[in-house]
């Protein structure tokens, strides 16, 4: 066996992250760990990378014992990860960022040579990135391929993946599927970490399953399918949604020649025109980097556009801020729950009320009693694993604290919500139940913007569907008219349809 974590135990102080697991990883196999958010996953991950030192319990390697102060033992030992939140540095360029640690050159820094070894290792793994470009520029997408790169040129024998396809478009999670496949067969050894139980079942060998910080078996992934994983995640049968035909009334967002300057010569927004009425939910797709960003921040009140005008509810709003825009009406779950969404300093109730802290306090004042009253609800409406609400927001699990901006926007009660990729990295049960209550928005007679990465969901949730491509809507379909295919041409440029 290469690898062998035997009763790995972690607590901190009277919570309990893992009990007593067991798991084992075989040299040339891609193992899965999946389990709802708050399971332990990540945490496990983490004290075999070095970051976290268990309580108790031991790791070997190759049959010998091994201790890892940090990751760069890790790294040392033959073990890298790719992390579910990125650990790059924006003002470093992607080539810098990849070689970072074994940069070449004897005696100063060989600027040629690592770009040449980023393009070499783009074209061998599929992964395309520019390696001149600044990483802060660059969008969410490939900040992820740039991280996963990253851990290639360290040359690990072992890759542990937490939630690598998050950002990624279809083709890019195929093309990342592929490769993992590849180096499994040179020898190379993963560990996937991920909700998404279709990769699972499409690239893993074997699946362990965590439940409350516990290991509750381990599958061969022949003997096993989706349903089975999803029953063993939750504890439950998933029940599938349904989703009445829409009854769209008065424009509640009206969007008319948006246009926004871009970093380069390209504008970041082009001419947008697009609409959403009270009880629909409007879809927005497109591969990362073409201008979905720069629209929500446009609409949220977080960037002013250049002409154009945005109206909400009637009123012109183009050029308002973002508290002016939540007066008026507007809730925001935002793409990046760490950048938009919380303060990791902050407390859990903190963060339940950012945004909208001003309707629950007086000269300054926050009502503490009252803003825990109001998040404790939402806490256990979301099944939220938070402990107490005086926690710091950073020892949340990402898909914890995602739960908890989705209940916080949802509770306003706008006329007008923008939910930018709202199930990012939540478990398949939370998904059901965000997925639910957006319905539920929809049916009361909320107008819903959608901003999502998964064309799944896209297609689950929206009655109409623009696609972005290079600042423009590329083209728009009803959701009856559109499939996966369809919209990949479109993302791709191929082509432009009408609603």
């Amino acid at each position: 066996m290469l690898l062998e974590m035997e009763r790995i135990t972690k607590s901190y102080g009277s919570v309990i992250a893992n009990k007593g697991i067991d798991f084992n990883l075989k040299a040339g196999e891609v193992h899965a760990v999946v389990g709802e958010n708050g399971a332990g996953k990540t945490t496990l991950m983490r004290i075999l990378y070095g970051m976290e030192q268990a309580t108790s319990g031991t790791i070997k390697l190759n049959g010998r014992e091994a201790r890892f102060a940090d990751p760069k033992d890790a790294i040392g030992s033959g073990i890298g990860m790719v992390h579910q939140h990125f650990m790059l540095f924006p003002d470093f360029t992607v080539a810098e960022n990849i070689v970072i640690g074994r940069e070449p050159g004897a005696v100063r820094f060989d600027r040629k040579a690592a770009i040449e070894q980023v393009e070499a290792l783009s074209k061998t793994y599929g992964i395309r990135v520019d390696p001149r470009a600044k990483v802060g520029d660059c969008p969410l997408g490939v900040q992820q391929r740039v991280e996963i790169l990253k851990v290639l040129h360290q040359g690990a024998e072992i890759i542990i993946l937490d939630e690598p396809t998050g950002v990624l478009t279809p083709l890019e999670v195929g093309e990342l599927l592929e490769a993992i496949k590849k180096l499994a067969g040179m020898g190379k050894s993963f560990i996937l970490i991920t909700h998404k139980l279709n990769e699972v079942m499409s690239v893993a060998d074997r699946i362990t399953v965590l439940r409350d910080g516990e290991a509750t078996g381990t599958l061969n992934a022949s003997d096993t399918n989706v349903e089975e994983l999803s029953r063993l995640m939750v504890g439950r049968e998933l029940a599938p949604s349904t989703k009445k035909p829409a009854n769209p009334k008065a424009n509640v967002l009206d969007l008319r020649d948006l246009s926004l300057a871009g970093n380069g010569p390209e504008p970041a927004l082009s001419e947008i025109n697009l609409t959403v009425r009270e009880g629909e939910i409007v879809g927005v797709a497109g591969i990362s980097g073409n201008g979905q960003s720069e629209l929500i921040q446009s609409i949220a009140g977080l960037m002013k556009p250049d002409s154009g005008t945005i109206s909400l509810l009637g009123k012109d709003v183009t050029g308002s801020g973002a508290r002016a825009l939540r007066d008026a009406g507007l809730a925001h779950i935002p793409e990046d729950r760490y950048i938009w969404g919380a303060s990791k300093a902050a407390t859990v109730a903190e963060t339940g009320i950012m945004g909208h802290q001003n309707r629950l306090g007086r000269y300054g004042m926050l009502r503490g009693k009252a803003m825990k009253t109001l998040v404790s609800d939402w806490v256990k409406r979301f099944s939220i694993k938070a402990g107490s609400l005086d926690n710091k927001t950073q020892n949340l699990s990402g898909g914890n604290l995602q739960k908890l901006i989705v209940a916080r926007e949802l509770a306003q009660n706008t006329p007008f919500l923008i939910a930018a990729e709202p199930t990012r990295g939540v478990d398949i049960g939370a998904m059901e139940t965000i997925h639910e209550e957006l319905l539920k928005r929809r049916a009361e007679g909320g107008a819903i913007l959608l901003v999502s990465s998964e064309l799944s969901e896209i297609l689950k949730l929206s009655d109409r569907i623009v696609v972005m491509y290079e600042g423009s809507i590329a083209g728009e379909l009803r959701v009856d008219e559109a499939s996966e295919d369809k919209l990949s041409l479109l993302m791709a440029g191929g082509g432009v349809r009408h609603a």
